[in-house]
């Protein structure tokens, strides 16, 4: 190790430099997670300037969130080998230099690359980030406050993207909605040095590029069929992306046992808190990405809101997700993980059946009230999960821990929206089959049936009593879908408290693995 790397014992308080520290690495979180939503009002504005296609339109907002997925285990493992600190700030310096291309871009071609390049610069900042906070707190509970305060950050950038988005347009052109980002990399690289220790593993070996190519091959094609189900449903392609994925991972897994550096450390698995917490993760998110769409949905298709006021009507959840973080260190030094994880999802449970239960009358409330049970009883899996997962990790191999949980997370929200969207979208088609007015038109028709967003686009070429009667049938009919969906996810979120509960309970918490 390098003469200031962490040489603390697990014991050892952090201090004020450690907490300024987390300060700092709260600002890339932060973006990060502005950037995932911060597009979704700009995008009028940048395709009147820009002239995108349909499709070029989906890549902006997609690749971001693609190359990220994509590049997080070859990164986790990178900044193991070469120092995370140094991953952070070469990582910050792409970021910084990408989001200036982003901002001035004169194609639709040029906003793509850097939107790309943003993906992997940002798959550098994300286990970095986490896994430093490793290296900075060694207490336990000190730890896992700060990986509460990183979860926060995280949740808090994404609610706040559309608002910061809208007034920043309010003011200003497109690109300033990416301008965000070089202020934020430049303190960031003159803090860095001087608040964060460095860490890498001196045994790492050299980094297998094959193994790089072989990840990527088995993860984007995987992400991108996910996406492409929930938009467009299964189809040849999709079923051929799959499996290329399938097939790719295998080759990736053969490899790794190969190895004697390998990109994913598969010992790690045979740790019960590692691989019973990236599963539990892994269904936690799952349901949340389900939910969030469904709760947006409810909010602008059934209860015909504007996007502005179903924005302020989802700021709620997005408050109690932060809340129910930071609370979740503090209950668990007196249940443990394992018992305030349990508790927290039966309090999620009894969210989503009162999140069911809101009809097509009852206004905002009861759902916004669920939608809060919801996110405060998940954070608890998020932040105790990942604490676990990365404590019972060497510590030469949290970067690579840190990036498979949040890797988790991504396929988890994207999986959700693939399969329990699926789930609700095939009720209500079954439900529409008979439920057509007649009259309406076969075009206007089909669209009422295939979805609740294509009913509302078709009614408006209707005559005033057939819309309300076709709208009718379809917010009924999405609601027996979300219905469907809610109790489906309640019966994960149980199993997945006993799961947690009977699995992680003798998990030591705050201690570190034993080498592999």
């Amino acid at each position: 190790m390098s003469p200031d790397e962490t040489t603390a014992t697990p014991a050892q308080k952090a201090g004020t430099r450690q907490w300024l520290g987390l300060a700092v690495l709260a600002l890339p979180t932060i973006l990060l997670a502005l950037d995932f939503t911060v597009l979704h009002l700009a995008l009028p504005h940048l395709a009147a300037d820009l002239a995108p296609t349909s499709a070029q339109q989906l890549w902006i907002l997609d690749i971001y969130g693609f190359m990220i997925a994509g590049f997080l285990i070859t990164m986790g493992t990178l900044g193991d080998r070469i120092g995370r600190r140094r991953l952070l700030m070469i990582g910050a310096v792409a970021f910084g230099a990408a989001s200036l291309v982003a901002a001035y871009s004169t194609s639709p071609e040029m906003l793509i690359a850097a939107r790309a390049l943003l993906g992997v610069a940002g798959a550098t900042l994300m286990p970095s980030t986490l896994s430093l906070i490793t290296n900075m707190f060694h207490d336990s509970k000190q730890r896992g406050l700060a990986v509460a305060v990183w979860l926060s950050c995280f949740s808090a950038g994404g609610a706040l993207g559309p608002m910061v988005g809208g007034v920043l347009l309010q003011w200003f052109w497109w690109g300033s909605v990416f301008l965000m980002g070089v202020p934020v990399m430049v303190v960031l690289l003159i803090t860095a040095p001087i608040l964060l220790p460095e860490f890498r593993d001196p045994d790492s070996g050299r980094l297998d590029l094959i193994s790089v190519v072989l990840s990527l091959a088995a993860t984007l094609p995987v992400i991108y069929a996910i996406k492409e189900v929930a938009a467009q449903g299964w189809g040849a392609i999709v079923i051929a992306l799959l499996v290329a994925g399938v097939v790719f991972g295998w080759l990736f897994v053969r490899r790794q046992r190969k190895l004697e550096s390998p990109l994913m450390d598969l010992a790690l698995f045979r740790l019960p808190p590692f691989t019973v917490g990236l599963g539990g993760l892994l269904l936690g998110t799952l349901v949340l990405g389900v939910f969030v769409l469904l709760f947006a949905q409810y909010l602008q298709l059934v209860l015909e809101l504007s996007p502005v006021a179903a924005g302020l009507w989802m700021v709620p959840y997005a408050v109690a997700n932060i809340i129910g973080a930071m609370l979740a260190p503090l209950v668990a030094a007196r249940l443990k993980a394992a018992g305030t994880i349990a508790l927290g999802l039966l309090v999620a449970a009894v969210g989503l059946v009162v999140f069911t239960l809101s009809g097509v009358e009852a206004g905002p409330i009861p759902a916004v009230v669920g939608s809060m049970l919801i996110t405060f009883g998940l954070s608890p899996l998020m932040v105790l999960v990942i604490d676990l997962v990365i404590a019972s990790a060497p510590k030469e191999k949290s970067g690579s821990a840190s990036s498979m949980s949040e890797t988790c997370s991504e396929i988890g929200m994207a999986l959700g929206i693939a399969t329990l969207g699926a789930l609700g979208t095939a009720v209500y088609r079954y439900l529409m089959v008979d439920a057509v007015p007649s009259g309406v038109p076969s075009e206007e028709a089909g669209a009422i049936r295939d979805s609740l967003p294509g009913a509302v686009t078709a009614t408006q070429n209707l005559e005033p009593s057939l819309a309300a009667q076709a709208s009718d049938a379809a917010q009924r009919a999405f609601m027996t879908g979300l219905s469907v969906v809610g109790y489906t996810s309640v019966a994960i979120v149980l199993g997945v408290a006993v799961i947690t509960f009977l699995f992680l309970r003798d998990a030591t918490e705050g201690s570190e693995a034993d080498p592999l």
